[in-house]
């Protein structure tokens, strides 16, 4: 979805930058695991590098689990609350596991991958986001332009 949306608002001449979690574990956050602790200085310093970015023009687009609201709250300060505009996709497990486009829930599965949020760790769901969609409900266009007219309601 972050990719579908990226490509939509590069079509208004803004410059955008997407931050994948999967992504960001292999390098910023490669010495980090899933435990609480762990996830909560995962979102901290994406949050950090997504205040650097907006602060040079940059749009961001962040696709990450963060599993609890004080997590979410941390990188609503870090990157300042007229910025940060946060969507939750709630998505039923059973469908998460399958699409699984990356081979993420396979993994958890077969026990590699251990605390994961929403099946062997805590995930509360978000109370103040902008937008809440669930992602088995809604064909992808129709989540991106549902977005996009939120986002423009938002900071006009």
């Amino acid at each position: 979805m972050a990719g579908e949306l990226k490509k939509e608002l590069e079509k208004n001449g803004d410059i955008i930058s997407v931050f994948d979690g999967d992504i960001i574990r292999k390098g910023l956050n490669k010495d980090l695991g899933f435990s609480l602790e762990d996830r909560f200085e995962n979102i901290r310093r994406i949050a950090e590098v997504n205040k650097l970015f907006l602060d040079s023009g940059i749009v961001t687009i962040n696709a990450f689990i963060s599993p609890t609201e004080n997590i979410r709250k941390m990188a609503r300060d870090i990157i300042g609350e007229n910025r940060f505009f946060e969507i939750y996709l709630s998505t039923p497990l059973e469908k998460c596991i399958e699409r699984d486009p990356k081979g993420l829930y396979k993994k958890i599965l077969d026990g590699k991958i251990k605390d994961f949020t929403g099946v062997d760790s805590i995930f509360e769901p978000s109370q103040f986001a902008n937008i809440y969609m669930d992602t088995s409900q809604i064909l992808l266009k129709n989540c991106v332009e549902h977005i996009l007219s939120k986002i423009n309601e938002f900071y006009e």
